[in-house]
């Protein structure tokens, strides 16, 4: 039987809780809400890499649907988010390649997912600036604070 790793497992609990306390910074939108659910994966996957940014990626997004009273998206926001946070701890010369799939991942699976849920293609249309600019915005302020934390030496 394998151990686990129990101060693995609460660091990225806590790392989940804290991405989805950063979500509750939120803008409605026709569409859905803007949030700085993003900023939290990012900097858990620049700093940990692939595997943890997965995990607190998708649990985040998962549970942040739940919270705010969006349960249609949880499932699509397990693989959107969770995808997002894999590619986006993508290293060295493959790092430019991750954060353009883990854009990719997480814009194109909510596009998808409001043809999914039938709000129809003009609300998945409409829902693509906001979750570009939710995307880049939350990759270069988690670019930050990941740098910051390189330099606390954390």
């Amino acid at each position: 039987m394998k151990k686990t790793n129990t101060k693995q497992l609460s660091l990225w609990a806590i790392l989940t809780a804290l991405s989805v306390v950063l979500a509750y910074i939120h803008v409605p939108t026709p569409t859905g809400f803007l949030t700085l659910l993003d900023v939290g994966i990012y900097t858990t996957a620049f700093y940990l890499g692939s595997k943890a940014g997965a995990v607190v990626g998708g649990l985040s997004g998962f549970l942040i649907d739940l919270l705010l009273g969006y349960p249609q998206y949880m499932v699509h926001s397990l693989i959107a988010h969770g995808a997002q946070g894999y590619f986006g701890g993508w290293t060295g010369k493959k790092r430019f390649l991750g954060l353009l799939l883990a854009s990719l991942a997480m814009v194109g699976w909510y596009f998808l997912a409001a043809l999914f849920l039938g709000y129809g293609l003009g609300a998945a249309w409409a829902g693509i600036w906001g979750n570009i600019l939710q995307n880049l915005f939350g990759m270069a302020l988690g670019f930050v604070i990941y740098k910051a934390l390189l330099k606390l030496n954390l």
